[in-house]
């Protein structure tokens, strides 16, 4: 059970806010939306981040979801793993490269499972996770591995927002839906 309860259908306002998020989500709320909308203006510019953050940015989706799901290990939000585990299977990663990161940050330099962006992304992810600082030598091996500052800044930003993501899941203690 989470910590704040989910809102219901019947509490879950204002309408107009719900029914965006109903229409992003094919039609229904999750539990991290039930406990977003105790804020509507905090769930109003998560929606509008977050979307973003997942479908407009020039970093390849295998690298952002890859990200994502490190953050989740890392900070053991099971609820994020579950729903972006998919994704990156369907962004062209592999179910070994998802059960290797159980062991992270040892398995982030496994050139058998991860070539040189995705070892550099997890490095990044890694730093930025347990430690908030990066060091020059993984800052410049992104930089090296993905070639443009653009890609560079977003993949920054998506470790950022998947970890504001995950303190929020494990915070509240957000199941997963049955």
């Amino acid at each position: 059970m989470p910590r704040l309860p989910y809102l219901t259908d019947e509490q879950a306002g204002p309408p107009e806010l719900v029914a965006a998020i109903r229409a992003r989500r094919g039609g229904r709320l999750g539990n991290l939306d039930r406990i977003l909308l105790h804020s509507p203006p905090v769930a109003t510019g998560w929606g509008q981040l977050m979307g973003r953050v997942r479908n407009e940015l020039a970093l390849s989706p295998k690298l952002k979801e890859l990200a994502m799901c490190a953050v989740a290990v890392l900070n053991r939000a099971d609820y994020e793993l579950h729903h972006h585990a998919p994704l990156l299977l369907a962004a062209g990663g592999t179910q070994a490269q998802i059960d290797a990161l159980a062991q992270l940050p040892a398995s982030a330099e496994r050139e058998d499972l991860f070539d040189a962006a995705e070892r550099a992304t997890l490095a990044l992810t890694v730093q930025m996770t347990r430690d908030v600082a990066v060091s020059d030598a993984v800052f410049d091996s992104v930089r090296q591995a993905l070639g443009e500052d653009r890609l560079v800044f977003e993949l920054i930003t998506v470790i950022a927002a998947y970890n504001m993501v995950s303190r929020i899941l494990v915070a509240v203690g957000i199941d997963i839906e049955a």
